[in-house]
């Protein structure tokens, strides 16, 4: 170790690489990029579609409690969840009232939340809680080594400062990108979002009958093939390009509660979207 430097005024300085830099250099940037320590490495994310499963009711939801229960005798889960049809009304009026991009992710988020404690209540019978958003990230460890699993509110907290998109009002960062980077900070073992689709398909398989499924797919080939709607939030393709963790997701059918075993036990059950 260096002394160290101290001033003709008998003042230390603690040194650092970025004491006199300006954060905003590239080559500054550039020189940051170091290992990422990992802090939940053993942790699983597992986001539940509001739309695609929660609304659908006791005929799906129950079977997919009971799935989620055999995992929570194994592995520890973080489940993120989304709105729904709940959040989409939201969306239509406050569009329709002028409200801006943030003021619509505020409300997305409440609606997040209730299907939280509609999840968490079904699971608590295993000990799984359902924290509050405001101490979520900083006593997330804590859960997860006290309890089997934890359910989040999947939205990332932008609030107000949520990025505006580049068409229309609608927050591009919802639950899929909410728990990706939940995944990506805390570098978990996986992420698997789990919908009412088989995974990803050239086209809507709900509109078009001869869609053809895609087992396996990169975001940047995602993108050259200009898909027309995507079962996930676009952004997460941006996300997946700078993550330094989470290096691939896979997207699943909660129809078939079974596959979610099997995706946390790393087999191919659904369409793996991998980073370059």
């Amino acid at each position: 170790m260096t002394d160290t430097p101290r001033t003709t005024d008998g003042r230390q300085h603690l040194q650092s690489m970025l004491m006199r830099e300006s954060l905003l250099d590239k080559a500054v940037e550039r020189s940051t990029e170091t290992p990422v320590f990992r802090m939940l490495p053993e942790a699983h994310v597992i986001k539940i579609g509001g739309r695609s499963i929660l609304d659908a009711g006791r005929a799906l939801v129950y079977p997919l409690v009971d799935a989620l229960a055999e995992c929570l005798a194994t592995r520890k889960l973080i489940i993120g969840t989304g709105g729904g049809a709940r959040s989409r009304h939201v969306f239509s009026i406050g569009i329709d009232l002028g409200l801006p991009t943030g003021v619509l992710a505020q409300l997305a988020a409440a609606d997040a939340l209730a299907n939280a404690h509609i999840l968490g209540t079904l699971l608590a019978p295993l000990g799984v809680v359902a924290i509050p958003p405001e101490i979520f990230g900083h006593l997330l460890p804590l859960f997860i080594k006290s309890a089997p699993g934890v359910i989040f509110n999947g939205v990332p907290p932008y609030s107000l400062w949520e990025h505006p998109p580049a068409s229309g009002r609608i927050p591009p960062h919802r639950t899929d990108a909410g728990s990706f980077l939940l995944a990506e900070c805390f570098g978990c073992a996986s992420l698997t979002l789990v919908k009412d689709v088989d995974g990803l398909y050239d086209r809507d398989p709900k509109r078009h009958a001869d869609a053809s499924f895609i087992s396996e797919i990169s975001g940047t080939e995602i993108r050259k093939r200009g898909f027309e709607t995507l079962p996930f939030d676009r952004i997460v393709l941006d996300l997946l390009d700078n993550a330094r963790l989470l290096r691939s997701f896979q997207l699943i059918n909660g129809r078939h509660p079974e596959r979610i075993a099997a995706a946390l036990a790393g087999e191919h059950v659904g369409t793996i979207i991998h980073a370059d």
